[in-house]
């Protein structure tokens, strides 16, 4: 009798990786075009809609470039915590904590400070504000062996709920007719839009420079080598001296503050002020993983995996108007295609074939 033999897959070509990654998606919209069929709607007029909606126009690629915005900055901090396989699923209360430190910046000191001043400073408080919520989940587990996967999850929900309080209570404006919002930030901490669009150009630059920076320090520098052996071969970095704490720290730090800074954009940049939590973020934390995951881990790929997926984005929102589907069909996309690209991931590394007894022995 045939049995399934699965063992680690050796020098895969970059052909052959391409090959398994295109399957992957293939197969993610095949399953992702049945569940279409089965909602009564011809999968072919909602994938038309949904990339006609996204890249089929001016507008749809200016705002496609506004969501991806985020995506990048989360999706390379992520790709930095998964080759240290740090499984950081809490992305989306950094970005609320670094929306809430800029915010904070912004309201007291932005009113007697040039732009050239204030907007560097609440860039760089809201990275604190993420590299510090990061940080809690690394000591968990560092100090407790609390996993990573549980901690930052609960903490989205404590974080978003923390905003809330703010909004609702000491931080609620006077000057916003009863409704949870704070008051707007002052000219000078608002980002400066290309016209015509809603993209803010600063943290678009911020963007793209962090994540080729990330390639280069992943690729090029100790650090990122301590990185990826953490990740490949803990016992290994045991045996060389790596230190996994200071390291698991850092990757924290960083990956946090990247969704913090992208928190600052979003408030900065598109809403002026602080309301509830699923207003600030269009779950940029959760998308970024499967940006992180199509990327390859590699931060420079972010940048078009991320723009993608902000079509995606934009064009579901497109067949919920022209289709009437729901708006959790967005997320059944993307979680769909998550799963599909870790399957992708599994045969890169594991060759699966089937063998005779025989073989077998």
């Amino acid at each position: 009798m045939y049995k399934l033999h699965i063992s680690d897959r050796e020098n895969l070509s970059p052909v052959g990786t391409l090959m398994i990654l295109l399957f992957s998606l293939t197969a993610g919209f095949l399953v992702i075009g049945l569940l279409f069929f089965l909602s009564g709607v011809n999968p072919l007029f909602a994938f038309k809609k949904i990339f006609a909606g996204s890249f089929g126009s001016l507008y749809g690629i200016k705002e496609s470039i506004t969501k991806a915005i985020p995506l990048v900055l989360i999706g390379g901090g992520l790709a930095l915590a998964f080759k240290a396989k740090f499984w950081n699923i809490g992305a989306e209360s950094q970005l609320l904590m670094g929306a809430i430190f800029g915010t904070w910046v912004g309201l007291n000191w932005g009113a007697g400070l040039p732009p050239v001043v204030i907007v560097p400073l609440i860039f760089i408080a809201g990275f604190v504000g993420g590299a510090l919520w990061g940080l809690i989940p690394a000591v968990l587990k560092l100090r407790f062996g609390i996993n990573e996967v549980i901690s930052t999850l609960m903490l989205n929900y404590i974080c978003a709920e923390f905003l809330t309080l703010l909004i609702v209570g000491p931080w609620k404006s006077s000057k916003k007719f009863g409704f949870p919002y704070t008051d707007d930030l002052p000219a000078s901490a608002i980002l400066s839009l290309l016209p015509g669009s809603r993209i803010h150009t600063v943290t678009l630059v911020l963007a793209v420079l962090a994540v080729t920076l990330l390639t280069i320090v992943i690729y090029k520098t100790r650090f990122g080598y301590e990185v990826r052996v953490i990740g490949e071969n803990p016992d290994a970095a045991k045996y060389a001296g790596i230190d996994f704490g200071r390291t698991t720290l850092l990757v924290m730090a960083i990956s946090g503050g990247l969704a913090g800074m992208a928190g600052v954009g979003e408030v900065a940049g598109i809403h002026h002020y602080l309301s509830y939590p699923d207003a600030i973020s269009s779950g940029y934390g959760f998308t970024a993983i499967i940006v992180a995951w199509l990327a390859k881990l590699n931060p420079i790929y972010v940048i078009f995996s991320a723009f993608f997926f902000a079509g995606i984005l934009v064009g579901g929102d497109a067949i919920q108007i022209s289709l009437g589907l729901p708006a959790a069909t967005v997320g059944v996309f993307n979680g769909t295609m998550l799963i599909f690209l870790i399957m992708g991931d599994f045969f890169t590394k594991n060759k699966v074939r089937w063998v005779s007894p025989k073989e077998g022995d």
